[in-house]
């Protein structure tokens, strides 16, 4: 729970500090209740999955992700619509993004799909992870969408010089770490690396100017990582589609 109310209070910078308090317990609340009922948070999307509004599924993206993705539509919802989809879910670790795999990208049936995470699993969110076991979560993923005719991005992990859910925790070399092996998985398999590290990067950190906190973009960091986001689309979706698993 006292991780939960740290992470959480992370998400309401701009609000009172009574007021903030109050908030950050509600939601570390609500998340304990949900880590027993919902684990990967399956029905966050749900009914947004079943009106989804149609779209030309030779241009639909899916993004999926943590905070950063959710960030992305909460403070910068312009950039979506029917063919850009936000899927991301703050706090969450890969396992959970990788357990909501099908229903929020499979099943949306998008050209493409970007996956930006490890963030969380760097934090322990859910629990110790080593970086070996974070990229057998991304290559199932990617296993998952390339079975499934869907062209992947693979994103960097943002900068970020320490977590303020988890002071004292060394995370920038871990971040170059992964970094380094996104991009090279990325050419591996045939996908597309969407480097966001080196829009918003200073030294190791986040760019001050572009976070709210020195891990989450605010909307110029948005704006910084916007370009590399297009170039990445349009490279994605030159590419052939996977062939994908027989049907």
């Amino acid at each position: 729970m006292r991780r939960l109310l740290l992470l959480l209070s992370t998400l309401v910078p701009f609000a009172g500090p009574a007021h903030a308090q109050t908030q950050a317990q509600t939601q570390a609340q609500d998340a304990e209740q949900r880590l027993h009922q919902d684990w990967a948070w399956l029905g966050r999307y749900q009914q947004a999955n079943a009106v989804l509004a149609p779209s030309d599924p030779r241009q639909r993206v899916v993004f999926i992700g943590d905070s950063i993705t959710q960030g992305w539509f909460d403070k910068v919802p312009a950039f979506f619509g029917p063919d850009r989809i936000d899927r991301g879910i703050g706090g969450q670790t890969t396992p959970q993004m990788l357990l909501r795999f099908r229903q929020d990208v499979i099943d949306l049936h998008p050209a493409a799909v970007q996956i930006m995470g490890g963030t969380n699993d760097l934090a322990s969110n859910t629990g110790p992870m080593t970086l070996a076991q974070t990229q057998a979560n991304i290559m199932m993923m990617c296993d998952l969408a390339r079975a499934n005719g869907i062209r992947v991005i693979l994103a960097s992990i943002p900068p970020a010089a320490n977590f303020p859910w988890r002071p004292g925790l060394e995370v920038s070399s871990k971040i170059a770490r992964m970094n380094l092996w996104l991009k090279d998985y990325a050419a591996q398999i045939g996908a597309t690396y969407a480097d966001y590290w080196s829009a918003l990067h200073d030294g190791p950190a986040q760019r001050a100017a572009f976070t709210v906190d020195g891990v989450h973009p605010n909307e110029r960091g948005y704006a910084a990582m916007a370009p590399v986001a297009e170039a990445a689309i349009r490279e994605a979706l030159a590419r052939p589609a996977p062939a994908g698993l027989p049907r």
